[in-house]
């Protein structure tokens, strides 16, 4: 039985509607299975650190292994197998399924394989989360089939080229600015990237140590202070769904491995 005959048979609704199509409603299923490894990890994570029973990372003697290294593997099998398997219908979903929870896995610990620290708990750590919203807010506007750089098949070449390069220079604007969502939607609602480009960059973005004068970067400090209240109430926000950072402090936790260290595979906690 096709997959998407499944999802309607237990929930009663067609999760892929009309998206049955092999490729198409793959890109669905590999969003739905991001999400929810993400958040599963996630919560797996948060549970390790705060409930004594809870099953923790997995070690092979005194190398933490990262859920990061499984959702690679998974990435990387997946990725074979779209190459290796037949196109059909079946496949094509489980092999979507695969790759959305191993990029779950990998996208959980994006600020690890940016700083190579293994700062998930730290105050770094929430750029696993901005990176994580910006990949669900691309993925959603795909499958919703919206229109890259709000584009229509009407206009012409040259009119398709010029909005193009108007749009990539506004969302990579955006992006030097420290504005990454707005950078990501800009890419389908042109004015999203405009209201993004034209506002304040983040203090300790690349386009405010670049181009800013210190009278500006004051400017940007302020707007961006950790205790107005609009900050305060997003960091709570944050922090509900994605855990707490700990005291801004790193993790302490090697990756190096011991010459005596047994090869054995054990559970311990993530250390809080």
């Amino acid at each position: 039985m096709p997959l998407h005959a499944l999802t309607s048979a237990f929930s009663g609704v067609d999760l892929l509607g009309t998206r049955s199509d092999p490729r198409s409603g793959a890109a669905a299923l590999v969003l739905l299975a991001f999400v929810t490894s993400f958040f599963a990890v996630r919560t797996s994570a948060r549970l390790a650190r705060n409930v004594a029973w809870w099953p923790g990372s997995v070690r092979s003697g005194d190398v933490h292994i990262h859920h990061l290294v499984w959702g690679i593997c998974l990435m990387m099998l997946s990725g074979f197998l779209a190459f290796a398997a037949p196109p059909t219908t079946t496949w094509w979903h489980l092999i979507a399924i695969l790759f959305g929870v191993g990029a779950g896995f990998t996208m959980d610990e994006f600020a690890l394989w940016v700083r190579l620290e293994d700062v998930y708990w730290a105050e770094e750590g929430r750029w696993s989360s901005a990176a994580a919203i910006a990949a669900v807010a691309f993925a959603t506007l795909i499958v919703a089939g919206s229109s890259p750089f709000g584009l229509d098949h009407t206009v012409s070449d040259g009119v398709t080229a010029a909005v193009i390069a108007a749009v990539l220079t506004l969302s990579a604007t955006c992006f030097m600015k420290g504005r990454v969502v707005l950078g990501v939607l800009g890419l389908f609602v042109p004015v999203a990237a405009l209201v993004g480009a034209a506002r304040l960059a983040q203090p300790a973005s690349p386009w405010a140590r670049r181009r800013y004068s210190p009278e500006r970067v004051s400017r940007a400090r302020a707007r961006f202070a950790p205790d107005r209240r609009a900050a305060r109430w997003r960091g709570r926000a944050v922090d509900l769904v994605f855990g707490a950072p700990t005291g801004g402090g790193r993790t302490a936790t090697s990756c190096r491995t011991s010459p005596s260290s047994p090869p054995a595979i054990t559970l311990i906690r993530r250390d809080a």
